[in-house]
């Protein structure tokens, strides 16, 4: 099955450093609709109040709810769990990605990256969701 019209794919940005977050809303908002929360606990409001994203790509160090608990919250509800998630961090650990991983991050990325791997993870966990 083929993904459906990027003007119709949601990505929140969960992101607290005001640089990453236009870094990453300039990248992908030329293809996917975004949205930028500054913590986990707004993103998890936001996604609360109805605005569901198809995809979450969150640092894992923002305050008030990190990534790794943004997730739990998620994985904890019937209706959020099977929103996939990407966790993006300045700690390049083996530990750090493992535990992201077995946490249900469904990838992890570090910073600095490039965008255009960024984008091909995107598109491929957006294509094993679509099927």
């Amino acid at each position: 099955m083929s993904l459906p019209p990027a003007n119709k794919i949601k990505i929140l940005i969960v992101e607290d450093d005001v640089y990453m977050q236009l870094i990453l809303k300039q990248f992908l908002s030329n293809v996917y609709e975004t949205e930028v929360c500054v913590n986990g606990m707004d993103a998890l409001t936001s996604i609360q109040n109805g605005n569901i994203p198809d995809l979450i790509i969150s640092d894992l160090n923002t305050s008030k709810l990190n990534g790794l608990e943004l997730i739990s919250q998620l994985q904890a509800s019937d209706f959020f769990k099977t929103i996939p998630v990407i966790i993006v961090s300045g700690e390049d650990s083996s530990e750090k990605r493992i535990m992201c991983l077995n946490s249900g991050a469904d990838d992890y990325i570090v910073k600095p990256f490039n965008p255009a791997e960024l984008e091909a993870r995107v598109r491929v966990i957006l294509r094993r969701i679509n099927r």
